[in-house]
C-alpha cells in the first residue's frame, strides 16, 4: 500500500468516528440507544439489513471456496438465498413484538425472567464467535494487501490490525448506539457494493492486457480469456472440480438449518424490523437488504473466477486460499496507484464494521434489559442503562477480537456458529404459533439440545476414554479416487508452478511437516494443450469422530468397485487396519448405527447433511412431547400475547399504544383471521400482500440463480 492508500483508509476511519460522536448527542434513553427511536424508513432499514447481514468473512470465504471448488463455492455464502422469502413473513413478527430485545420476547411469551438471561448468555457466546470470523477474514485479506507480515513489536500483523479495528468499532458504535450504526451502515453499504464490483472490470481488463493479443483489450475479451485459462468444470454452479463439495443436498441442508436458526439470532429484533416505523418498512427493508447481499455474492464469485484465471500462479494463494481477495486487490489495483487498494481495504472493513456495530449494540441491549435491569438494578435511570449498554458493547468487541486471535479458519468458525441457534430455535418457532408450548417444556428442550449437541459429544469420550480405541467407532467412509483426463489449461500449468514454488523449504522430516499437509496435494504435471490426468481422492472420513481417526500400524487397501466411461474412472476402496478416534463424538450418528444404517458408502458432504435431521427435528419433537405432559401457561398472558401479535403496528407511537390497549379489551376481534378458530394453533389467513411479497421473493431467488449462470457463461 502507498501513502495515498493509507490516507483513504484514515479518512474512512475518521468519518465513522465522527458519525458516532454526532449520534451520541441524540441519545437520551434506551429506546434511542438500542432501537433508534423506532423511526427508520425503508432506505435505512434496507441498508441496516444489508450491512448487518454482510460480514467481512463472506467475500473472503467465497473467494477461498470458489478458488478451490469453482463457481459452486459460491454456496458457502449463497445458501441463505432460499431463506430470504421467509423474511417477508418474519419481519412482521419483530415489529409487532414491540420489544427492545429478543430476550424480552422470551420473558413475555414464557413468563420467565431467567429465560431472558439464558438467551443473553447465548447471544454473548454466539456473537463473540461470529464476529471473530470477520476479524479473522479481515486479517487474511489485509496481509497481502498491505504487503507486510508483521506489525508492532515484530508480531504477526493480525495482532496489530484486529485490535485497531476493534477500537474504531468501539468508538463509533459504543458512543452513538443504533442510530450511529444505521447511518454508518448506509455509508458502509455503498462501500460493500463497491467492494463487490470494483475488481470485476479492472480484473477483466488486466486479463485482456496480460494474455490477449493486439487489439484484444475489452472486458468481453477478458471474459473469453478467463474461459480459455480456466477449465470448464470451474464454471458449474452445482458440480465443480471438487467432485461435489457443495452438492444440492448439502446446500439444502445448510439452507434449512440457516432458516430455522437465523430467526433467533439476536440482531434480527432490530434489523429484522423491530426498529422500523411500520411493518411495511420492516418487510421491505429486510427483504430488499438481503437481496442486495445476494447480488453482491454473485459479484464475489465472479471476482474469484477472474482471480483464478489471472493469479493461478500465485504462491501466496497456493499457501492460503483465504488470501485470494487480498492478493487480487493488490495485483490488479496496486499498479494504478490511485488509492484503490486503500479503498478496497476500507470496503472490507465496512463489511465487518457494519455487522459488528449492530451485533454489539443488540447484545449490550440484552445485558441491560435481561440481566442488569432484571437482576441487579431495576430502578436505574435511563442514563445509567445506556452507560451499562456502552460498557457491555466494549466487552463484546474485545471478546470477539480475542477469539479471532486464537482461531483463523474462517469457514470452520462460520459453520460452528451456524449450529448454536438450535438451542432456542424450536421454542421460538412453536412459541410463535402454538399456545400449548410452555415454560417447563422450553427449559427441557433447551437442556436436551445443550446436552445432546454440545456437552455429551465432548464429555462422553472424556468419561470413557477407551471409546477412542473401539474398532466399531473407528469406521470411516469408503475412499473414492476419481481420475479425469482432459486437455491442460493455462491455469493448470500456473497452479502447478505456484505449488512447487510455495512448497520449497516446507518439507521437514524431523518435524513431520509435509508440503501437501499445508498446501494440499501436489498438482499433476501439466503442459498446455496436452492431456492432463487429474486425480481426486475423497472419502476416508471418520463417521463417529469429529477430530477424525488416526491409523495405527499397517493399513490395507481393497478395491471394492470400479466404474470407467472412457473419460472418467471412479474407484472405490475399503481400507482396513487399526485406527484411533480423536476429538468429540458424533452422538447422533450412533443413532443411525443402532438403526442399522450403513454410512460407510456416503460422501463427506452427505455425512454433514445427515447431521441435519437430528438438529432440525429432535428439538421440535422433544418440545412437542414435553408441551403435552406439562402444564400450559396462564391463559390471560397467552391471550394478551397473541392479541398483540395479531394487532398491526401504527407509525405513530401513541396511536399504536392506544390501538393495542383497545385490542387487549376485546381480544376476540384481533383473532378473526385465525385459520383454526377455537384451537391452540395461531395460524392466520395470509393477506394478499403476504402472498404477493412471498411469491415475488421466490421469483427473485430464481432470477439470481439465472444471473449467476449467465455471468459464468459470458465468453464461453
Amino acid at each position: 500500500m502507498t501513502t495515498i492508500d493509507y490516507i483513504v483508509l484514515a479518512a474512512y476511519f475518521l468519518v465513522m468516528i465522527a458519525i458516532g460522536i454526532y449520534a451520541m448527542r441524540r441519545v437520551s434513553d434506551q429506546e434511542d440507544y438500542f432501537m433508534g427511536g423506532r423511526g427508520f424508513g425503508k432506505i435505512l432499514q434496507t441498508f441496516a439489513a444489508f450491512g448487518a447481514g454482510t460480514g467481512a468473512h463472506e467475500p473472503v470465504q467465497v473467494g477461498s471456496t470458489t478458488w478451490t471448488s469453482g463457481l459452486s463455492g459460491v454456496w458457502s455464502a449463497l445458501m441463505w438465498l432460499f431463506v430470504t422469502p421467509v423474511y417477508w413473513i418474519a419481519a412482521v413478527w419483530y415489529r409487532r413484538m414491540r420489544h427492545l430485545t429478543l430476550g424480552d420476547w422470551f420473558v413475555e411469551r414464557y413468563e420467565s425472567r431467567s429465560m431472558g438471561a439464558a438467551y443473553t448468555l447465548f447471544a454473548i457466546v454466539f456473537y463473540m464467535f461470529y464476529l471473530s470470523t470477520m476479524f479473522s477474514a479481515v486479517a487474511a485479506f489485509a496481509v497481502p494487501l498491505m504487503g507486510v507480515e508483521t506489525g508492532l513489536f515484530g508480531l504477526e500483523l493480525k495482532y496489530t490490525l484486529i485490535p485497531a479495528i476493534a477500537v474504531v468499532v468501539i468508538l463509533y458504535g459504543v458512543l452513538g448506539g443504533l442510530s450511529a450504526a444505521y447511518w454508518t451502515d448506509l455509508i458502509q453499504g455503498l462501500f460493500i457494493i463497491l467492494l463487490s464490483t470494483l475488481l470485476i472490470p479492472f480484473g477483466l481488463w488486466a486479463l485482456a492486457e496480460q494474455f490477449g493479443t493486439d487489439g484484444q483489450t475489452s472486458m468481453m475479451d477478458g471474459f473469453r480469456i478467463m474461459h480459455e485459462r480456466v477449465s470448464g468444470d470451474y464454471f458449474s454452479l452445482f458440480n465443480g472440480p471438487s467432485s461435489g463439495e457443495f452438492p444440492i443436498h448439502y446446500i439444502l441442508s445448510l439452507s434449512l438449518l440457516g432458516m430455522i436458526g437465523i430467526v433467533v439470532q439476536p440482531h434480527f429484533i432490530a434489523t429484522g424490523g423491530g426498529s422500523a416505523k411500520t411493518e411495511e418498512e420492516a418487510r421491505i427493508g429486510l427483504v430488499v437488504g438481503n437481496f442486495l447481499k445476494r447480488l453482491c455474492t454473485a459479484g464475489w464469485a465472479l471476482t474469484a473466477l477472474i482471480a483464478l484465471a489471472l493469479l493461478a500462479g500465485s504462491p501466496e494463494i497456493a499457501a492460503n486460499p483465504d488470501r485470494v481477495w487480498g492478493v487480487a486487490a493488490r495485483e490488479i489495483l496496486g499498479p494504478l496507484n490511485l488509492g484503490l487498494v486503500g479503498l478496497m481495504l476500507a470496503c472490507l472493513l465496512a463489511a465487518m464494521m457494519s455487522s459488528a456495530d449492530t451485533y454489539m449494540i443488540v447484545t449490550s441491549g440484552l445485558v441491560v434489559r435481561n440481566v442488569y435491569a432484571a437482576y441487579i438494578n431495576a430502578n436505574a435511570d435511563e442514563k445509567k442503562y445506556v452507560l451499562v449498554g456502552r460498557l457491555t458493547g466494549l466487552i463484546i468487541i474485545i471478546g470477539a477480537a480475542f477469539f479471532a486471535l486464537l482461531y483463523g479458519d474462517v469457514f470452520g468458525q462460520f459453520k460452528m456458529t451456524l449450529e448454536l441457534p438450535i438451542l432456542f430455535a424450536a421454542p421460538f418457532w412453536l412459541g410463535m404459533y402454538w399456545r400449548r408450548v410452555n415454560r417447563t417444556a422450553v427449559w427441557g428442550t433447551i437442556a436436551f439440545s445443550f446436552l445432546f449437541f454440545f456437552v455429551l459429544p465432548v464429555a462422553v469420550p472424556l468419561v470413557a476414554p477407551g471409546l477412542h480405541n473401539s474398532p466399531g467407532l473407528a469406521a470411516t467412509t469408503k475412499t473414492v479416487t476419481t481420475t479425469i483426463v482432459r486437455p491442460a489449461t493455462e491455469s493448470d500449468v500456473a497452479r502447478r508452478e505456484a505449488w512447487l514454488e510455495a512448497s520449497q523449504g516446507i518439507d521437514d522430516q524431523a518435524a513431520g511437516v509435509k508440503a501437501k499437509d499445508l498446501l494440499g496435494p501436489e498438482p499433476p504435471e501439466a503442459i498446455l494443450g496436452q492431456p492432463i490426468t487429474l486425480k481426486k481422492t475423497t472419502g476416508g472420513k471418520s463417521i463417529f469422530w469429529r477430530g477424525g481417526v488416526k491409523p495405527v500400524g499397517r493399513q490395507e487397501s481393497f478395491l471394492v468397485e470400479e466404474q470407467d466411461d472412457g473419460e472418467t474412472r471412479v474407484q472405490t476402496y475399503r481400507i482396513d487396519g487399526k485406527k484411533v478416534g480423536a476429538g468429540s463424538l458424533n452422538i447422533d450418528f450412533l443413532l443411525y448405527s443402532a438403526l442399522g444404517v450403513d454410512l460407510s458408502g456416503v460422501s463427506s458432504t452427505m455425512l454433514e447433511t445427515l447431521r441435519l435431521p437430528t438438529r432440525l427435528f429432535a428439538p421440535f419433537l422433544v418440545l412437542f412431547l414435553l408441551s403435552y405432559v406439562t402444564p400450559r401457561g396462564r391463559s390471560d398472558v397467552l391471550n394478551r400475547y397473541f392479541t398483540k401479535m395479531n394487532t398491526p403496528v401504527l407509525a405513530d407511537h401513541e396511536a399504536d399504544r392506544q390501538a393495542l390497549e383497545r385490542a387487549y379489551l376485546a381480544p376476540v376481534s384481533a383473532c378473526k383471521r385465525k385459520l383454526y378458530p377455537g384451537s391452540d394453533w395461531e395460524f392466520t389467513r395470509p393477506t394478499k400482500f403476504d402472498v404477493f411479497g412471498f411469491l415475488a421473493s421466490c421469483v427473485v431467488c430464481a432470477l439470481i440463480i439465472l444471473l449467476l449462470i449467465w455471468l459464468a457463461n459470458i465468453g464461453s
